[in-house]
């Protein structure tokens, strides 16, 4: 995906577009494992090495609070970002921490039909994910 895709997301979503939303924006969706922040700062401050660790955070927030990128945490506690916003769940390795998306359309339906049928009191479900525990087995 270029910058102006990334721009262009930013906008539709009510957004100014800065280099610094851009960027961060970019690496979430290239790094492709569910970075942590740590590993976004580092990304990042390849092309901008003066960036503040809190401007990173404030804009993964505002990415957050926006839709464009989803917050995954590990078993461990640790805070990772997924830039895939449809509907999926995540396979987490107990042995590594390494997360994977997991698309299942059949899933997603099940669960969607069953907690549409079972209602929760006093709770309104905005999404459901599932975070499948196990091990990989090419580890």
């Amino acid at each position: 995906m270029n910058n102006n895709n990334y721009g262009n997301r930013l906008k539709n979503k009510g957004l100014r577009i800065t280099p610094q939303r851009v960027a961060i924006l970019e690496a979430v969706d290239q790094l492709h494992n569910h970075p942590t922040a740590d590993q976004i700062i580092e990304r990042i401050r390849q092309n901008y090495p003066h960036i503040a660790t809190g401007t990173v955070y404030k804009v993964l927030d505002t990415l957050v609070l926006h839709r464009l990128i989803n917050k995954v945490k590990s078993d461990q506690g640790i805070m990772r970002y997924d830039a895939t916003i449809q509907p999926h769940h995540h396979l987490y390795s107990s042995a590594s921490e390494r997360i994977e998306d997991y698309y299942d359309y059949e899933l997603t339906q099940i669960l969607q039909e069953y907690f549409n049928k079972k209602k929760i009191p006093g709770f309104n479900i905005e999404e459901i994910k599932l975070q499948i525990i196990g091990k990989f087995r090419d580890h």
